[in-house]
């Protein structure tokens, strides 16, 4: 119940902000409230099939589409490095991705993990749930501290410059 309220209040928000954006940068901002309003549907929903609910889908909306919006915010055109930043973040989104489904998946479904791994040398490793989880979790900590500094880069870059 109250996930929805949330829910259902920030998309009045999103809307409110969306139509004071257009009296600032114009009607062009438009078309990236129509597909933002889509992505969120689509991808919540699973609608067209799952189409948007994929690894893809959620590359582009949650990556690259927020860098693409930003940009025209800001200058009312997408640039060549807006473009090239956006697939840097959809990509980015795609790593964390492929880093999280197979955790998510562990915690949430996998009651027990056995096995080994036998190595020349002849030493045995043992194969268990934190084999298999924390390489992937240091990895996304470590791709969430690196968007911090690259946030922070590009604050103290428009700054100095």
């Amino acid at each position: 119940m109250a996930v929805e309220w949330c829910r259902r209040a920030g998309t009045r928000r999103g809307r409110g902000l969306g139509a004071i954006g257009i009296t600032r940068v114009g009607f062009g901002l438009l078309a990236f409230i129509v597909v933002g309003a889509f992505f969120v549907l689509a991808y919540d929903l699973e609608l067209f099939g799952g189409l948007v609910h994929t690894d893809f889908g959620f590359a582009v909306s949650w990556g690259a589409f927020p860098v693409l919006t930003s940009a025209y915010a800001q200058t009312s055109t997408i640039t060549w490095s807006a473009a090239v930043l956006a697939l840097a973040a959809a990509l980015l989104s795609a790593a964390q991705r492929n880093l999280s489904n197979p955790v998510r998946m562990i915690r949430r479904r996998v009651t027990s993990v056995e096995g080994e791994i036998r190595f020349a040398d002849g030493t045995v490793r043992p194969i268990d749930r934190d084999f298999l989880i924390v390489p992937s979790e240091r990895a996304l900590r470590s791709l969430a501290i690196a968007m911090i500094a690259l946030s922070v880069a590009f604050v103290l870059v428009r700054r100095v410059h």
